[in-house]
């Protein structure tokens, strides 16, 4: 069945992008990677259009303002982050489903919009000292940066709750079958 909705959200070094990334090689699924916008600058060998679509703060506050946005977020300070309605509608019309990695608020609110046909994923850290110890091994993150990945990694490890299902991502190979399990259920 085309057209159903999977969102994976989850605290930065939880390990959901390298699970999406698993999902996806699975072609049973049918799956299609959701593009996320954002305002933030690019990392290493990122691509726009593959990666995210980098948007100008200015041109991000404006597709605001035209209500281009199924939902955004600014994750911190001048960072904005986004899925555009357009991409929505680009993958459904290719006939797929639409596979999203998403910060945790977005990940609520795409369930709020699209309840029926939505299944929300919350991939969780074995602990903050583990997620610590992830991020620490990236080589990305100042020490100030880490601390406010660490600190907002807590607050949002208290929306697990809100979501269909919580995966414990302790043993990626793991994490990546049970959450095959769950998409077969679903779809």
């Amino acid at each position: 069945m085309a057209g159903k909705l999977i969102v994976f959200s989850a605290p930065s070094g939880s390990g959901k992008t390298t699970i999406v990334r698993e999902i996806l090689k699975d072609d049973k699924f049918n799956f299609e990677f959701s593009v996320s916008a954002t305002s933030r600058k690019k990392r290493g060998n990122e691509k726009n259009g593959k990666d995210y679509y980098f948007l100008s703060i200015e041109d991000f506050k404006s597709k605001i303002s035209d209500n281009q946005f199924i939902e955004w977020e600014e994750v911190y300070k001048n960072q904005f982050y986004g899925t555009l309605k357009s991409e929505i509608k680009r993958i459904k019309s290719n006939g797929n489903n639409v596979i999203f990695d998403i910060d945790v608020l977005g990940g609520i609110n795409i369930k709020k919009q699209f309840a029926e046909e939505c299944l929300t994923i919350f991939i969780m850290p074995p602990s903050i000292t583990e997620l610590e110890i992830r991020l620490r091994h990236r080589g990305t993150e100042t020490e100030e940066s880490l601390n406010k990945r660490l600190s907002k990694a807590e607050k949002e490890m208290t929306f697990s709750k809100e979501f269909d299902v919580v995966v414990i991502n302790d043993i990626l190979e793991d994490a990546v079958i049970e959450v095959k399990k769950i998409l077969v259920n679903f779809l």
